[in-house]
């Protein structure tokens, strides 16, 4: 997948119009890409920054149904969740695996309160199931979490649900769209919609690199922008009214001995009311998440004071050695694009997580809510609706068996390379011909200088964040150590981009203010 590719194919299109024109290159878009592209029909999506910089990088990293919504009724999300993440761990086995979380009980009536509620959870999956729920004593119980705190502690209940690396799912979605024949550009804002009478004819894209403006001609156009949906709402009809309620919840990430457990927590209830977890990736402890309503959507979202120590003190009632801020190797933050109920916005919480696609006066088809797990599913339903607006010829979806770019059912045994999948005996190869390539750009972290070599080569990598961030995880598990080796992995990009010593410094001037954001207190030195 290479972006001079993509262009070249945009460009020798024309003015012929696309089928589908697709504004969006989180999950949500890049799944309605890959369901369009493998019906047959012609696709084009268009992302105003790196595929998945904003929420979809951003999760709390779990394919799951929800235990939450489960307890708030919606069953109907539960069920739907349940088998798209059975179909998620089908067809990407080197990125979406089986975990087990458990419930601490410290009060008498937790084992069959929640004992009961995981049960249901476990046969609402039926033959999607990861496995079943067991109420565990104290003694197995601490076993499972060898850090919990024990004081007053009575046993628990194991369950088990689905984990995954978003980022790296998001990028083989966009491969395999690609191998299907979509065409699928970073670094590609939409400006301006184009009309033809009442109705959208296409759209005018300007490529951030170049400043090049391409005119897009589609049969329909789809809002896929999450939690910008307003704003391409708003550029086909000014007078739009808001749709979007945005909500931030943030993550913090300490390292693995705050766990070490292949197991997760799970807290039902927090004092704000939400589900809490901490959970093992990739080495480290990923411990949120939050629910703050924020007015505006950005980029890149900055924590608040309080949410930071709500998961601190929150930590520090399950966990035997409370993490402290000095522990914190990154702090990240996502946004949901939850849709408001009615005019009433102020609980966040209570909004709909179920997704909903909207066909403005325009033929607009925008599409939003729901959730990383369900991203196939709400791809399918958009792209029948999609296909009925431009009156395309109608064929069936064909996802539910599609096996994902890098599809390999034993990646582990590639160690560090694991979620690469059928691609890591190529990232091999670059080390073994590229010595200086093999090891690790920083002790704390164990990516190297072949993966950013094929980051930038295949997975169209274009800046130092797309590949701290996003293609690796390094951001993301510790900022500092990300910071550490950001000159040499500019130094990588430039010799593959063909840039020079100007372009390596304003990369690393613009990373720095990025990673700023990661670590706690903001500073990136």
């Amino acid at each position: 997948m290479k972006r001079d590719e993509m262009l070249a194919r945009l460009r020798d299109r024309g003015s012929k119009p696309w089928d589908m024109l697709i504004i969006g290159g989180g999950a949500t878009g890049v799944g309605v890409a890959l369901d369009a592209a493998s019906r047959g029909y012609d696709v084009v999506l268009v992302e105003q920054a790196d595929f998945g910089k904003g929420t979809s990088s951003r999760s709390t990293k779990l394919a799951h149904g929800g235990v939450r919504y489960l307890e708030q009724g919606n069953i109907s999300l539960v069920m739907e969740a349940l088998k798209e993440r059975g179909l998620m761990r089908q067809n990407a086995p080197h990125l979406v695996h089986d975990l087990a979380f458990v419930v601490p009980n410290y009060e008498w009536w937790e084992a069959p309160f929640y004992g009961v509620g995981l049960k249901v959870y476990n046969l609402l999956a039926g033959k999607y199931g990861f496995g079943p729920s067991t109420i565990l004593s104290r003694d197995e119980t601490l076993q499972r979490l060898p850090t919990i705190k024990t004081d007053g502690l009575r046993g628990g209940i194991v369950y088990y649900d689905g984990q995954f690396d978003d980022s790296r799912l998001l990028i083989n979605l966009a491969e395999t769209a690609s191998e299907q024949g979509a065409v699928l550009v970073n670094y590609m804002r939409v400006d301006r919609l184009l009309k033809q009478g009442s109705e959208l004819s296409g759209a005018v894209a300007v490529d951030l690199e170049t400043g090049a403006e391409h005119q897009i001609h589609a049969e329909v156009i789809i809002n896929a922008t999450g939690a910008f949906t307003d704003g391409i709402r708003r550029m086909a009809d000014p007078q739009a009214k808001p749709l979007i309620a945005p909500s931030q919840g943030i993550h913090l990430v300490f390292p693995g001995r705050f766990l070490s457990s292949d197991h997760a927590i799970m807290v039902p209830h927090t004092s704000d009311g939400r589900v809490m977890f901490a959970i093992p990736w990739h080495g480290h402890v990923v411990v949120g998440t939050t629910d703050t309503p924020i007015p505006n959507a950005s980029l890149d979202p900055l924590p608040f004071e309080e949410e930071i120590d709500f998961i601190l003190e929150t930590s520090a009632r399950y966990l035997n050695h409370a993490p402290t801020r000095d522990d914190v190797l990154s702090v990240f933050v996502g946004i949901r694009p939850l849709v408001k109920a009615g005019d009433d916005a102020g609980n966040t919480a209570a909004l709909s997580r179920d997704h909903t696609i909207r066909i403005e006066d325009s033929c607009l088809v925008t599409i939003t809510g729901g959730k990383w797990t369900t991203y196939r599913h709400m791809a399918e339903d958009c792209v029948n609706k999609a296909a009925t607006i431009a009156q395309l010829e109608e064929r069936p979806c064909v996802t539910k068996n599609l096996n994902v770019h890098g599809y390999h059912q034993n990646a582990e045994k590639f160690a560090d390379l694991e979620v690469y999948g059928a691609d890591a005996p190529a990232i091999e190869a670059l080390s073994l011909a590229n010595p200086e390539w093999a090891g690790k750009l920083d002790e704390d972290l164990p990516y190297t200088g072949a993966e950013v070599v094929w980051a930038v080569r295949n997975e169209m990598a274009r800046t130092l964040d797309d590949v701290l961030a996003r293609r690796t995880r390094a951001l993301f598990l510790n900022a500092k150590a990300a910071l550490r080796m950001a000159p040499r992995v500019a130094q990588l990009m430039a010799a593959e981009l063909q840039c020079g010593p100007d372009w390596e410094q304003q990369q690393l001037a613009d990373f720095q203010k990025i990673a700023a954001g990661y670590v706690l207190g903001g500073s990136a030195s």
